[in-house]
């Protein structure tokens, strides 16, 4: 297998309907071996996104109750057997090229990681987007600059990419299974020095754009709180 992508959704069954039929078929043109995965976390939508990611012959796993973002990817990750694996959102919300891109990053350059950066100059992303949520995203990239990574990356861009080994040691120290966890995880690729590579992206779709600004703000501050709380006790250290 030479790719794994996996979906996380939640209640995003009709939105993987819209999108996954198109990216399917970019994927087969692109001549490789692959697979999605499609986790719902906890939707209790009846079966409709079950049906729709079977439909499109997807692998499906799902939570047994809503976890978080984190938490459907980490299973994903775990059920993977590509040697590259890339997460995104059910809206496939950006260009398909940056599939081709983040590819040739991780094999013929041979980084360890490849992030979506909507900060880079040649991206397309946020003047078309609500002004609220580009006040409050950059708040939250301020200080996760501040606490956590420095302020050299675009933390919460819904791409990314990783060797298969890379992955397994990411996500297996992982602790936060929200939103937050795409923080977690460039705290810790630094930590281990894994070559992180940044790619411009174009937006392509808002279907996904159903986030509460200060609900899920909340949340993520919260979150930001345990990673340094993890961090300070050594609670990333590999067990045995």
């Amino acid at each position: 297998m030479d790719l794994s992508i996996i979906i996380p959704s939640y209640k995003s069954g009709l939105t993987l309907q819209k999108n996954l039929s198109g990216f399917i078929k970019y994927l087969d043109s692109l001549s490789i071996i692959y697979e999605i995965i499609v986790v719902d976390d906890g939707s209790l939508d009846s079966g409709l996104t079950k049906s729709i990611a079977e439909s499109l012959q997807c692998k499906y796993f799902e939570n047994p109750k809503n976890m978080g973002k984190g938490a459907a990817i980490k299973l994903g990750m775990q059920n993977a057997s590509g040697k590259y694996r890339i997460f995104t959102d059910a809206d496939i919300p950006y260009d398909y090229d940056a599939i081709k891109t983040m590819l040739h990053y991780l094999n013929e350059k041979e980084f360890d990681m490849v992030v979506a950066d909507r900060k880079l100059q040649r991206s397309v992303y946020y003047e078309d987007m609500p002004a609220t949520r580009n006040v409050v995203s950059g708040v939250f990239s301020w200080l996760v600059g501040l606490f956590i990574v420095g302020g050299w990356y675009d933390t919460q861009a819904g791409l990314k990419g990783f060797k298969s080994n890379v992955a397994d040691e990411l996500f297996s120290l992982s602790r936060i299974n929200g939103f937050t966890m795409d923080v977690e995880l460039f705290y810790l690729a630094l930590k281990k020095n894994y070559d992180i590579k940044r790619i411009s992206v174009k937006l392509r779709s808002k279907d996904g754009t159903s986030i509460r600004v200060l609900k899920h703000g909340l949340i993520m501050g919260t979150e930001l709180l345990r990673i340094i709380f993890y961090r300070m006790r050594g609670g990333y250290k590999r067990k045995g």
